[in-house]
């Protein structure tokens, strides 16, 4: 519609002169003309899989149709789209030249002045339709640009999703194996000693031990419904408290309640931050878990030791076992996360066998000098 608007007030005008110079328009101008123009409006269908080759063919079939100017002007901006200046020089060449050869077709007169007009109007004509097509060609490759870099940026905002999910599923994992791990150690530690001694036990014994499996399988399931409502992320249901580093003596006198023979020496100065705390927290409730599964009877002995300004030191070191029970199943994951803890922290772990058939872990976290943290 484009090519057709564009060629037909050229065709018209050319009609106008003819009858006025020579009385007749001629059978060319009725029915070759409109001919050439439709055959022209119908190669620019393949102008996008032949772009060279059909602009080229338009433009020379031009010489012989005015009508088809418009389809030659249509082609000459399709091929400036590719903004290939060998392929826009060539067609616009023939694109001018076209139009010097169209007066053999119809002879009107024009005066030396207008011939100067007949070579500077085409010479418009084409370098407007060149520039047309470059802009066009120019924007294509703009907006192809921007739906590649949104593309690009949506597949990075969902790996960057799926990574979250990842670690909030890492996190989780480890939420559960800290807080449920101690729990059941401690629970599945006092039915052994009440299954392994059931007959030496005195019946205030039994209901102390019945008691502390009771209590501490409701607290696992209440830790467990807590760690879960994470998961479910209610709105309504805020994520418990972590623990911090003035709960170790809590967790320390709960592990002695629960029958672990345990003792703890502190030297620390001050109060580290919340991310030091509960690394340290979570490092001694490693600590009584792998005691409590591995080591049943044996005595534990937990160090912390350290100033602000310098790092966190602390030990776990539990003697050989001294009662045989049947050990509950190991995850194996427990210090594997503990190292991923103390690395994100910045401080180290180290965790063996002692001469004695015993076992050794240790830690050392950073612990800055907040003053000197406020200042930078």
């Amino acid at each position: 519609m484009a090519a057709a608007a564009v060629g037909i007030p050229l065709w018209l005008s050319i009609g106008v002169l003819l009858r006025e110079q020579t009385g007749e328009t001629g059978p060319w101008f009725v029915i070759g003309d409109p001919l050439v123009a439709l055959c022209c409006l119908t190669a620019l269908v393949w102008r996008r899989r032949f772009p060279l080759a059909v602009a080229l063919t338009v433009a020379i079939a031009s010489t012989a149709s005015a009508l088809a100017s418009g389809a030659a002007f249509l082609a000459l901006v399709s091929i400036s789209t590719r903004r290939r200046p060998v392929e826009i020089g060539a067609v616009g060449l023939v694109f001018v030249t076209a139009s010097q050869f169209a007066g053999g077709f119809y002879p009107v007169r024009s005066s030396s002045a207008s011939l100067w007009l007949q070579l500077a109007f085409p010479v418009l004509i084409a370098g407007i339709a060149a520039a047309v097509g470059m802009a066009i060609g120019a924007r294509r490759v703009e907006v192809r640009s921007l739906r590649d870099r949104a593309e690009s940026a949506e597949r990075e905002q969902t790996a960057r999703a799926a990574q979250a999910r990842a670690l909030e599923r890492n996190r989780i994992a480890r939420e559960m194996h800290d807080v449920l791990a101690h729990r059941i150690s401690l629970v599945a530690m006092q039915a052994g000693v009440l299954d392994h001694r059931s007959g030496g036990l005195t019946a205030e014994e039994n209901r102390v031990l019945v008691r502390g499996i009771a209590d501490g399988s409701h607290q696992a399931l209440e830790e467990l419904r807590d760690v879960l409502g994470v998961l479910r992320a209610d709105p309504g249901r805020p994520e418990p408290p972590q623990p911090d580093f003035d709960r170790i003596p809590d967790l320390v006198a709960e592990a002695h309640t629960s029958g672990l023979d345990v003792t703890l020496t502190t030297t620390v100065t001050g109060t580290p931050s919340d991310a030091v705390g509960r690394t340290c927290y979570r490092i001694v409730q490693e600590g009584l878990t792998n005691a409590a599964k591995h080591a049943p009877g044996a005595h534990i002995h937990i160090t912390l030791e350290g100033t602000a300004g310098s790092e966190l030191n602390l030990s776990v070191l539990n003697s050989p076992a001294t009662t045989a029970i049947t050990q509950p199943p190991a995850s194996g994951f427990g210090l594997l996360g503990l190292t991923e803890r103390i690395t994100l922290a910045g401080g180290k772990l180290n965790h063996h066998p002692t001469p004695d058939n015993g076992y050794l872990l240790t830690a050392q976290l950073p612990w800055p000098n907040p003053t000197h943290e406020t200042r930078t």
